[in-house]
C-alpha cells in the first residue's frame, strides 16, 4: 500500500524579473521557488526530492509567509528570507551545502572555493557547484550568491541575467560593499 501525496500549496507572484512560482507545504516552510519560465526544471527537482508521485500540488488561498517575504525582500528588505523555514529532500551533502549557503550575506557573494572551503570540503569545488544546481529554493537559499574565482558569473538556473540583478539588488540595498570575498 503506498501512502496518499503529501499535498504542497503553489503561489505565482509578480517580481521586476519575471513571475515566481512558491511552493510551500501544509506548515508553510518552503519547498521550492523557481521562475515561472523554468516550471518544468521546478517539477523536475521537486520529482527527483521526493519521488514521482510523492507530492500533489494545488493552488494556495492565500499569501504565504513565504510569499510576504519575497514580496518584502524584492522591496528591498533582504532579511526576511532569512528567518523562513525551509524544507528539502536533498542529499545530507546537499543540505550541507544548502545550509552553507544561507549563511552567505547579501551583498557579499563568495566564490565556489571558499564555499567548499567553508563546509570543510575544500577539494569539492565541482560537487559544490551540483549541490547549487541541484536547489530547489533559489533566492532564500540563495546559490546566486556563488560566483567563479574571479568574481565572474557562473550558472543559475533562472538565467545569468536574473543571476546579475538579484547580486546588484542585493549590493543595493545591503551593508557590504565588497563584490567577493574570497578569502576564505
Amino acid at each position: 500500500m503506498t501512502a496518499d501525496p503529501e499535498v504542497f500549496l503553489l503561489e505565482r507572484a509578480p517580481t521586476p524579473i519575471g513571475l515566481m512560482l512558491i511552493v510551500t507545504d501544509a506548515r508553510h516552510r518552503l519547498r521550492a521557488v523557481d521562475w515561472k519560465d523554468h516550471e518544468s526544471r521546478m517539477h523536475t527537482l521537486l520529482r527527483r526530492q521526493y519521488g514521482k508521485n510523492a507530492i500533489v500540488l494545488r493552488d494556495a488561498s492565500s499569501a504565504s509567509p513565504a510569499r510576504q517575504a519575497l514580496a518584502a525582500y524584492f522591496d528591498g528588505e533582504l532579511r526576511p528570507i532569512d528567518e523562513l523555514e525551509v524544507a528539502t529532500a536533498g542529499t545530507p551533502f546537499q543540505r550541507q551545502v544548502w545550509q552553507a549557503l544561507r549563511g552567505i550575506a547579501g551583498g557579499a557573494p563568495i566564490s565556489y572555493g571558499a564555499l567548499a572551503t567553508r563546509i570543510a570540503r575544500p577539494t569539492a569545488v565541482r560537487a559544490v557547484g551540483l549541490a547549487n544546481g541541484a536547489n530547489p529554493i533559489g533566492i532564500v537559499v540563495p546559490c546566486h550568491r556563488v560566483v567563479g574565482a574571479n568574481a565572474s558569473l557562473t550558472g543559475y538556473g533562472g538565467g545569468l541575467h536574473r543571476k546579475r540583478w538579484l547580486l546588484d539588488h542585493e549590493q543595493k540595498w545591503s551593508r557590504f560593499a565588497n563584490p567577493c570575498d574570497s578569502s576564505e
